[in-house]
């Protein structure tokens, strides 16, 4: 609620501010962009290819507000690039420097150059969108990045941690593959594996480290997680293995039981959704699946050609002769 009180004051203290200088020149940028700058910051302004923090509100001419990133809760990050159109304001941020703020007003008419059909009635022809954009921070492209990966490296650092305590707290003991994953049989088999291409019905529950159920098969399972799929039909799932139509640690994982086995997966994050994350799954996570694999129809796979028995092959000894 506080933070929401204080868009409100600020966004009021924008539209007197702008009422108050409608007289006043704003500079016009290639694109057609008109930007008027609230604050002249010394130090170097915003270069190509320099990555940039900033907040940024978008509202109408009429005030009524579009978007903003203080309701998201977190500022934007982008690397600035040539300007492509007025949209992306690309034109605008060399204008500014670090904890500068700025009007910027877009032509809508650029936006919806050549599919006017998509044109909403509130953003009519001739018309504004309004930015108020404050500039928090201004790297360049390699400090940025070397940031990122030190970021991702300690996000790398802490999700091996988390699984190693999972698989302490829970004392088991795994299988560990050369790429990572692993796993451990709950109930055995001694029907055949399957081999890739063949198509598998196999049931499933997965949740993460911290035991949050994201996914299940199983009507049970999902109703005791209180999982909301609507349409949802619980049955085992159809899928062909080892095609890619699945995340790596399953398709790798499934090619190690049995038809009827039951077993855990345990799937680090470079296996799963990795630094991105997917839906609900944060990046860098590791996540764990109850599996069981129902069920086997196989394909027509090529026989293995035996290799020839060799035969016995007499040496023929010959001695070097030196010249004299």
């Amino acid at each position: 609620m506080k933070k929401i009180a204080w868009l409100i004051v600020l966004l009021a203290a924008i539209t007197i501010k702008v009422r108050a200088q409608a007289q006043d020149e704003f500079a016009r940028t290639p694109k057609g962009d008109l930007c008027k700058k609230l604050t002249n910051n010394p130090g170097d302004k915003i270069k190509l290819n320099d990555v940039v923090t900033f907040d940024i509100i978008q509202k109408t001419e009429k005030d009524s507000l579009l978007g903003s990133t203080y309701m998201m809760g977190h500022p934007v990050k982008i690397q600035i690039q040539p300007s492509q159109n007025a949209s992306d304001m690309m034109d605008v941020f060399p204008l500014l420097a670090a904890q500068d703020s700025a009007l910027v007003k877009v032509p809508t008419d650029s936006l919806f150059n050549g599919h006017e059909d998509q044109r909403p009635p509130f953003l009519p022809k001739g018309s504004y969108l309004i930015y108020l954009v404050k500039i928090h921070r201004i790297q360049s492209l390699n400090d940025a990045i070397a940031e990122r990966n030190k970021g991702l490296d300690s996000m790398r650092t802490a999700e091996t941690v988390a699984e190693g305590k999972y698989i302490a707290d829970h004392k088991l003991v795994t299988k560990t593959t050369p790429s990572g994953l692993k796993y451990f049989i709950t109930k055995p088999s001694i029907k055949h594996k399957p081999l890739a291409g063949d198509t598998l019905l196999v049931n499933y529950t997965g949740h993460t480290l911290d035991g949050k159920v994201f996914d299940s098969s199983v009507a049970a399972d999902a109703a005791k997680a209180g999982l909301n799929q609507p349409g949802r039909t619980y049955e085992p799932l159809k899928f062909v293995v080892g095609t890619g139509a699945v995340i790596k640690g399953w398709d790798e994982g499934w090619l190690l039981i049995n038809e009827g086995a039951k077993a855990e997966f345990i799937i680090p994050s470079s296996l799963a959704y990795g630094s991105e994350g997917s839906g609900d799954i944060g990046p860098f996570a590791t996540l764990v699946f109850d599996v069981e694999l129902v069920k086997i129809k196989p394909i027509k796979h090529p026989v293995a050609a035996k290799p020839a028995a060799k035969k016995g092959v007499a040496k023929k000894h010959t001695t070097a002769k030196k010249n004299s």
